[in-house]
């Protein structure tokens, strides 16, 4: 009976192997290029070992991955991108899969494994950076001042590459719609005097929630800009929400929810925040973030009232919550929630191009008001060949009042021979005369 006991936990063990090595499939090669980075990303249907090592003469990176075979149905190469000319894989030893990337240049590999979550599987990441790159600078803190030079934007799609963020019922991918709603933001943001945007995601890759801040700072931005599409359960709920960085945790459970969704993200873009997230929130909830989240709080109720315009409100206040990539300490930052891509009316509205528009220029037009409200000195110089398109419920005194213009020169500057304005139609807006920026300054 001991033998037999014996013999039958031996067998136990070869099929415990034997599964082992018939689970660990790889089933896909993703690859991503940022402007500074390529992602290689392996799934694998189960865990695994790996090793990496490196050959010259010319640049490769081989990695190993002992009891995997490759999917039938997968090709043996794939194309590559950014620093990846090509992904080529073969079988070593039998059983050992053997992955080989051809590089276009020397790299600084960092390789890492991700856990399943709600989207993938066992994965292996391989994040490549320029081999002859200096090393990364510290940005320096910057004290927003817009005297003398352009008031910057930093625009940051959310989410991006193997995070696709929230689905909609048809398949609308968030990362996708917010990239288009954030190039139309650059663009108005581009056209306007005195103002330069900087995108921070400006593609189909990942950018870590510390880094989206980080490359603010390094832009000296003004003002930090997060576009999203929400999402909730409930594909009854609707409308548009702007937050801000709350110093004492969210305002309400839905906050919360969405705030602990947004921060999760950084594990799939490899951030051990388990380990750090604690100490990194004391220590940012410990600088005097007063000031900042004060202005904050402004541009975002300016933001609300012009989205509120052309969508409807799931919240009509702006919102406060503990969402990571909002935490620089200098910086006024918000998080648009533009709709929710998860009710079929509103997903439809965000795949239209118009639609996307408007919601960009309302950005813009809040952004405006700030930048007008806080830089009266140079209110000429951001007014000048300033365009406003006439939205329903607009008058010509209300649009003057907005602008620090009088009627007459709105009709002078337009040639207009009353005061009824058509929607849709482009006003010119002139600059204010000296009398109307002094009185704006006082």
């Amino acid at each position: 009976m001991r033998h037999v006991g014996r013999t039958l936990a031996l067998l136990a063990a070869l099929i415990s192997a034997a599964g082992w090595a018939q689970n660990n499939t790889l089933q896909d090669v993703r690859v991503w290029a940022a402007p500074d980075r390529t992602r290689v990303v392996f799934d694998l249907t189960g865990p695994f070992k790996h090793d990496m090592f490196r050959l010259e003469n010319p640049d490769r990176l081989v990695v190993d991955v002992p009891d995997a075979r490759r999917a039938e149905a997968l090709a043996k190469d794939f194309e590559g991108k950014g620093f990846v000319r090509q992904v080529r894989s073969g079988v070593r030893n039998g059983d050992d899969l053997r992955l080989v990337l051809d590089l276009a240049e020397p790299v600084a590999p960092n390789m890492f494994t991700l856990e399943p979550n709600q989207q993938y599987g066992h994965r292996l990441v391989l994040d490549l950076e320029n081999g002859a790159s200096n090393p990364q600078r510290q940005p320096e803190a910057t004290e927003p001042h817009y005297g003398g030079r352009e008031f910057v934007v930093a625009i940051d799609a959310g989410h991006g590459g193997e995070d696709p963020g929230a689905v909609g019922p048809s398949g609308t991918r968030e990362k996708d719609i917010v990239l288009k709603i954030s190039r139309e933001l650059e663009r108005l943001i581009a056209a306007e005097p005195g103002m330069r945007p900087v995108m921070i995601r400006n593609g189909d890759y990942y950018v870590g929630l510390r880094e989206r801040m980080d490359k603010a700072r390094e832009a000296r931005a003004d003002l930090f800009i997060s576009v999203h599409a929400d999402a909730f359960r409930d594909r009854r709920a609707k409308g548009s929400s702007v937050y801000v960085l709350s110093r004492s945790g969210a305002t309400s459970e839905h906050a919360r929810w969405l705030a602990e969704q947004e921060n999760a993200a950084d594990l799939v873009g490899g951030v051990t925040l388990r380990n750090k997230d604690a100490d990194l929130a004391s220590f940012m909830l410990d600088l005097s973030q007063g000031a900042s989240i004060e202005a904050s709080l402004d541009v975002g109720g300016r933001v609300l009232r012009e989205i509120r315009q052309i969508n409807d409100l799931h919240k009509h206040e702006v919102q406060q919550a503990g969402f990571l990539v909002l935490k620089s300490p200098d910086i006024p930052s918000l998080l648009v929630e533009t709709a929710f891509i998860s009710n079929p009316g509103e997903e439809r509205e965000l795949r239209d191009g118009a639609h996307r528009r408007q919601l960009a220029q309302a950005m813009l037009s809040g952004i405006r008001d700030y930048v007008a409200s806080y830089r009266p000195g140079d209110g000429r110089d951001l007014a000048r060949a300033r365009m406003h398109e006439v939205r329903p419920g607009e008058t010509l005194s209300g649009i003057a009042a907005r602008y620090g213009v009088s009627v007459a020169d709105i009709r002078q500057a337009n040639q207009l021979s009353r005061d009824v304005i058509r929607i849709g139609a482009e006003l010119r807006i002139p600059p204010p005369s000296d009398a109307q920026v002094t009185a704006s300054a006082s």
